[in-house]
């Protein structure tokens, strides 16, 4: 498998939402939009383009993960959401997500960030090093088990003096038309 991880273009968006729509096509947990989360994201504030990165195949987009700018607690520590996380039903399985978080982890520390937030399997986020958020007294702004909800210092103690709310970009909360795109 000639799997490679790099950056997205902007040439790759319409074909990345692709993929993000059709991983997600057959998931437990979905709403169906996914790939809409993904475009709001990249026009917002929280978009940190060298952390979207694409997986590809021989050159074709199998895969996908995005970490975007988030804010924590009172003291509206900086910190990174991961989400979501996309392949391809028939490449599922076989390591890709496993690359992509990983390269985007690694990516987000060269670049200095702290700490990441993802909302995940309790059995599949821990093999990274993430942690149940509430440990720290990190919470969700929404109900989700504590199990599902966890955190990831990127910098030793980087939590250690923050507690409170997750503050998402509005992007994750709105829907939009296809009037609007």
């Amino acid at each position: 498998m000639n799997l490679s991880i790099r950056q997205e273009q902007s040439e790759d968006y319409k074909l990345t939402e692709q993929v993000v729509k059709t991983a997600f096509e057959t998931a437990e947990a979905t709403d169906g939009d996914e790939h809409n989360l993904v475009a709001r994201l990249r026009k917002s504030d929280a978009f940190i383009p060298e952390l979207s990165l694409v997986a590809t195949l021989d050159e074709k987009i199998i895969g996908h993960v995005l970490l975007t700018k988030i804010k924590i607690g009172d003291q509206q520590a900086d910190s990174l959401a991961l989400a979501p996380v996309s392949v391809l039903p028939e490449h599922q399985g076989k390591g890709v997500g496993k690359s992509l978080i990983s390269e985007a982890i690694k990516e987000a520390r060269k670049l200095g960030h702290s700490s990441i937030i993802v909302l995940g399997h309790p059995d599949y986020y821990p093999k990274f090093g993430f942690r149940k958020a509430n440990e720290w007294g990190i919470k969700a702004p929404f109900e989700v088990p504590d199990e599902v909800f966890m955190a990831l210092e990127l910098k030793d103690g980087a939590l250690h003096q923050v507690s409170g709310v997750v503050e998402y970009s509005r992007a994750f909360f709105e829907k939009e038309t296809w009037q609007e795109r």
